[in-house]
C-alpha cells in the first residue's frame, strides 16, 4: 500500500513499479470508484463498494502469486487492517508505505493537478467540492498524520 496525502508521488510509484513487475497489479481504487454508476452523487457509499471490490480483486490477483501496489491516502485504519489481514490470510508479505510531504506542498499540488491533470485528480477535487472538503485538505493530511 502506497499512502500519503494527494499528489505526493502515490500513482507515480504504482505505475513504475508494475512497468518493472510484470503481471503486478496497480489497483487504483479512484478508478474502481468511477468504474460504479453515479458514484458522485454517492460519494460515501461508492468509496466502500470501491474499497471493498479492491479487496476482492486483490484476493484474486494475490492467489495468482502476483504482486498488488494500491496507490491511496487512508487516514483510517480500517482499509490498512482489511488489506493486512487479506495478505496475512493468503501468506503474502504487507507493506504499507507512506509517502510525505509538507502540508501546504501537498495541498498546492493537489489544486494544481486538479485544474490541468489527469481525470482522478479532478474526479477527487469534484468530489470534496460537492461535500464542503476541498478546503479541508489540511484536515485529510492532520488525520493521516495521527495515524
Amino acid at each position: 500500500m502506497l499512502n500519503g496525502p494527494p499528489a505526493c508521488g502515490k500513482s507515480t510509484l504504482a505505475r513504475r513499479y508494475v512497468e518493472e513487475h510484470p503481471l503486478s497489479l496497480n489497483l487504483d481504487i479512484d478508478v474502481v470508484r468511477g468504474l460504479i454508476g453515479s458514484w458522485r452523487d454517492h460519494a460515501p457509499a461508492a468509496g466502500l463498494l470501491a474499497r471493498s471490490i479492491a479487496l476482492a480483486g486483490a484476493r484474486v490477483h494475490l492467489t495468482g502469486g502476483h504482486d498488488v501496489v494500491v496507490p491511496q491516502l487512508v487516514a483510517r485504519p480500517a482499509f490498512i487492517d482489511q488489506a493486512a489481514a487479506l495478505a496475512g490470510e493468503l501468506n503474502c508479505t504487507f507493506h504499507e508505505i507512506v509517502l510525505l510531504d509538507r502540508e501546504e506542498n501537498s495541498v498546492r499540488r493537489f489544486v494544481e493537478r486538479s485544474a490541468a491533470s489527469q481525470s482522478t485528480f479532478r474526479d477527487t477535487a469534484e468530489m470534496l467540492g460537492r461535500q464542503g472538503q476541498l478546503t479541508r485538505l489540511d484536515e485529510m493530511y492532520d488525520q493521516l498524520m495521527a495515524l
